[in-house]
């Protein structure tokens, strides 16, 4: 083929029309994302960017929204245990799921109804 995909740059994830403050809540405080900011000619979109590493998520903003409920990205976690205990003391619902092997994972909603998984896989 000639060329490889080597690694995922961002994962976008949609949000109502002004949800840029509970994004930055949710992404920022809860999370521990750092915002970025919007090249200036996407700012007039509306949302917001958030990185860690090397990888970035954009919230956009759409005008129909409805949540994603199956489609999800997944995050890798060191500690997944103190994530889980920071997300409960936040009161943010934790949805068990079945287990898979050599990993423990739990998901939530974001404030706007996206489905996020949290993983950690076992050494």
């Amino acid at each position: 083929m000639g060329f490889s995909l080597v690694e995922i740059d961002h994962v976008q994830l949609a949000g109502p029309k002004g949800c840029e403050e509970e994004a930055r809540i949710f992404y920022g405080k809860i999370l521990g994302l750092t915002e970025i900011p919007k090249p200036e000619n996407l700012q007039k979109r509306g949302g917001c960017w958030f990185k860690f590493g090397r990888q970035e998520i954009h919230i956009g903003i759409q005008e129909d929204f409805l949540p994603a409920k199956k489609a999800h990205p997944g995050f890798i976690v060191e500690n997944l245990h103190l994530l889980r205990e920071r997300l409960e003391l936040e009161k943010i619902e934790i949805k068990e799921e079945p287990p898979i092997e050599g990993r423990e994972r739990f998901f939530v909603s974001d404030p706007f109804g996206n489905r996020i998984e949290f993983l950690e896989f076992s050494s």
